[in-house]
């Protein structure tokens, strides 16, 4: 059963403008290839995308403090509560306004839960609650949380861009803390041609990250999904942004890869966790192919680990030093998964 809860009088929000019908590419020579970076494109994750959400289960109605945008504030309301589970183990609570009746706000926390669960492990990993409102109003990422207003959501499903903005909501919540104020990140900025967006070079301590984070998931794994026109405009814009997430250990289960533009591959194996200490975990969505050659490269280009998994799904790192890693897995010359992982 979820507790009651306090928040802070003062807490860092983040949201994505309500007021933009579109977002329309700049004329070649303007600063900011976009205004905001959800409008690019509305297939990047879709309802074709695996969900690993396991279960919704109510759990009663509890007084809980949660933030508002229509008041604006933090307001304490007798929540409907649901546990939410999801496969990777990571959970959360929905927390719905009793505004809604208990059977409107079970479904409420259903379809939130679903599509919350099609993002990455590494952008779920500090979603702890889920707060959701009526209203036209932004969405919210931060204190550890999501917050929703279904009327707002109602107007970007319609757009085809609910996940996209869920992602930009949970890059606040997740990666922020870690990564907007590092040395890294601010290299990075201080090195790139330009900001991705408008709302990103306007705000560059608070939404330059969640800005960026959605280009770097196109460019890197959704590219078949996008336009050359606007894969060129990400990767000339941001390259050291890139980069920077490139080498950022972040488990993506359960987002699958496309390589190159308009051609898709299967690329079913993602690893965790990360960081990792004894040993990695290979997560798929079918069974390995025969011979699956899974290799730990350092950053340097050694191969350190040079594993041939049949049945098993797990590889040994106990005597890996420390650090930042490279992996591969592949199948008869077929790719399977690539990425970073971090070692402790």
């Amino acid at each position: 059963m979820h507790t009651n809860t306090t928040r802070p009088a003062r807490s860092l929000w983040h949201a994505a403008s309500i007021f933009v019908i579109a977002c329309t590419l700049a004329a070649t020579g303007m600063a900011q290839p976009y205004w905001g970076t959800i409008f690019i494109d509305p297939d990047i994750i879709t309802e074709a995308d695996p969900s690993t959400l396991t279960s919704v289960t109510y759990v009663g109605q509890g007084m809980v403090t949660v933030y508002d945008r229509r008041p604006p504030g933090w307001v304490t309301i007798n929540a409907y509560l649901f546990d939410v589970l999801w496969d990777d183990g990571l959970t959360s609570v929905a927390m719905v306004n009793p505004e809604f009746t208990q059977a409107q706000a079970a479904l409420e926390a259903e379809t939130y839960a679903h599509a919350i669960g099609k993002l990455p492990t590494c952008l779920r990993a500090d979603v702890d609650e889920i707060w959701i409102h009526q209203g036209v109003y932004a969405f919210g990422g931060g204190n550890n949380s999501i917050l929703i207003h279904t009327g707002q959501s109602a107007l970007y499903i319609a757009d085809g861009i609910l996940e996209e903005t869920l992602v930009h909501e949970a890059t606040h919540t997740s990666l922020d803390a870690a990564h907007a104020a590092s040395a890294g990140w601010l290299a990075a900025q201080a090195a790139d041609p330009d900001f991705i967006s408008t709302y990103a070079e306007t705000n560059p301590t608070t939404e330059d990250v969640a800005e960026s984070f959605l280009c770097w998931i196109m460019v890197r794994h959704r590219a078949s999904q996008i336009s050359q026109e606007n894969f060129d405009l990400i990767t000339q814009a941001i390259p050291n942004r890139l980069a920077y997430f490139d080498e950022m250990p972040c488990d993506l289960y359960p987002l699958t890869s496309g390589v190159g533009i308009a051609e898709e591959t299967v690329a079913p194996v993602g690893v965790f966790p990360s960081p990792a200490n004894d040993w990695i975990t290979l997560r798929t969505e079918r069974p390995l192919p025969t011979n699956t050659r899974f290799e730990l490269i350092a950053m340097d280009g050694r191969v350190v680990r040079t594993t041939t998994l049949t049945d098993q799904q797990r590889v040994n790192v106990s005597d890996v030093r420390p650090g930042i890693y490279l992996w591969r897995c592949s199948a008869a010359e077929q790719p399977l998964g690539a990425g970073t992982i971090a070692i402790e």
